[in-house]
């Protein structure tokens, strides 16, 4: 009997070969091979001149040539250095001598101007001046200090005592008195002989209002000026 072919063959191969890419089976990719007639030629690489230009319009290009005989280049003039150098000294200003200064016995020197020994910057003329961002900054700390202190006595002020004036002064001293006078006349109207404990409280409780009245009245007849706390 003949042998068995599956019919899914040619699909199953097609799949394979979907699934694979380039280089990773046996051997490089199938890439068309370079013609023979395309080979390297003798002095194929050398660089080559531009095409010569022809004949536009009629002009001809006039062809590179030698300068004629007649032509003269124009020389330098010869310059008399000794004679230019005597007169740019003859007619320079003079040269202002340098400060050295010699701190060794062999006459060793160095400029005395970069040193810091010469006196410099003392002769400018913002010497000694305050810079502008000083001042600046100085008026703005003076600012918020006066800001500050307005707020502080703005703060005192609102939470000051209250002076009373002497017509409050004379009111509530009048007050005071007649409420004494009142509890007065009633200690005064309590029994002789205290036997009960009623008797007794409501006899201190009178006492004590009683002193703090004479208390009060006094330390305000004493001092004309009378302060309130809010």
């Amino acid at each position: 009997p003949l042998r068995y072919i599956s019919k899914l063959r040619e699909l199953v191969k097609h799949e394979a070969e979907k699934s694979k890419s380039q280089w990773r089976t046996m051997g490089p990719a199938k890439v068309a091979v370079p013609s023979p007639n395309d080979f390297l030629q003798k002095r194929s690489k050398e660089p080559k001149l531009a095409p010569k230009k022809k004949e536009e319009d009629g002009k001809k290009v006039l062809p590179l040539s030698v300068p004629p005989r007649t032509y003269h280049p124009v020389t330098r003039i010869k310059k008399n250095f000794i004679n230019k150098n005597a007169v740019a000294v003859m007619t320079g200003e003079p040269k202002k001598p340098r400060h050295f200064c010699v701190d060794t016995r062999q006459g060793d020197k160095y400029l005395l101007e970069p040193s810091g020994l010469f006196p410099k910057y003392i002769k400018k003329k913002n010497y000694g001046v305050l810079p502008k961002y000083v001042t600046q900054r100085n008026e703005e700390m003076k600012r918020e200090e006066e800001e500050y202190q307005a707020s502080v006595l703005e703060e005192l002020k609102k939470k000051a005592m209250k002076v009373l004036s002497e017509e409050e002064r004379t009111n509530v001293l009048k007050a005071l008195k007649k409420n004494w006078e009142e509890i007065n006349r009633a200690y005064q109207g309590l029994p002789i002989i205290t036997d009960t404990m009623y008797k007794k409280m409501h006899k201190e409780e009178l006492e004590l209002k009683l002193k703090q009245l004479e208390h009060d009245i006094a330390a305000i007849e004493k001092h004309k000026s009378v302060y309130i706390a809010n």
